[in-house]
């Protein structure tokens, strides 16, 4: 879906930090409003926001785990950003602005995003889907060739989070907050050895891991073709593989 007539495109940035994450940093033109998806550091975010000459005001957070939030503290003192964050976990996110749960809406300039709740990887995790603009947020829920550990969930939930996620149009692009697509594409050779689409794809990741670039965003499209979690059959399946995954 394109943006609508009276919006730009969003800009994104892909700010890496710590040994894999990746922070987001998106800004609308026609406002000049700056958000951070998932900041788990400050210094960086801020210098990659400074850079471009824009002025974070506000934090979307997924969900509670430090390399999600760990520099809200920093970012908020240097900029007065507001932060939004599950409502389901305000006990472990400080200082947020705007708790929000399923179905609700929020927004940078003219550009909506819808919360979704994808619980599992974090009982209160949750997702940003701008569905004007064909892009979602989904923090550790999915990855690409990949989902999240299932910390304080079940496989079920994270098998219905998967349904959610496939039923959106190919076209989406799918910010996850992790490089752990190499790990992810061993995986899914094991799970699947006759996926000629997950083998093409895995030449791809490892060529451009080689050169070192980024293998994110990704898309539902290629998740639904490649993703071993996505492509579950049954709750029992999907139990299984993460289960097997887990063990390295």
């Amino acid at each position: 879906m394109m943006p609508s007539p009276e919006s730009s495109p969003l800009e994104i940035v892909r700010v890496p930090v710590l040994n894999d994450n990746y922070v987001w940093l998106v800004h609308d033109p026609v406002s000049d409003e700056t958000l951070v998806v998932d900041p788990s550091v400050a210094e960086p975010v801020l210098a990659a926001a400074d850079a471009r000459g824009w002025r974070i005001g506000q934090i979307w957070n997924t969900h509670w785990h430090g390399d999600h939030i760990g520099g809200n503290a920093g970012i908020v003192a240097a900029t007065g950003a507001t932060v939004t964050a599950p409502a389901a976990e305000l006990a472990r996110i400080p200082d947020v602005d705007r708790p929000v749960s399923e179905g609700d809406r929020v927004r940078l300039g003219a550009h909506e995003a819808i919360v979704m709740a994808v619980p599992a990887h974090t009982a209160g995790h949750i997702a940003y889907h701008f569905p004007q603009d064909g892009i979602i947020f989904v923090g550790d829920t999915m990855f690409a060739m990949g989902c999240g550990r299932l910390f304080e969930g079940t496989a079920e939930q994270m098998f219905n989070n998967m349904r959610r996620l496939e039923a959106l149009p190919d076209e989406t692009r799918v910010y996850c907050a992790h490089e752990y697509t190499l790990s992810n594409g061993r995986f899914a050779l094991r799970a699947e050895p006759d996926n000629a689409a997950v083998v093409a794809r895995m030449a791809e990741v490892e060529a451009a891991r080689a050169r070192g670039e980024a293998t994110v965003p990704t898309t539902i499209g290629a998740e639904r073709a490649t993703n071993p979690f996505l492509r579950a059959g049954s709750v029992a399946e999907l139990a299984r593989r993460r289960a097997e995954k887990d063990k390295g």
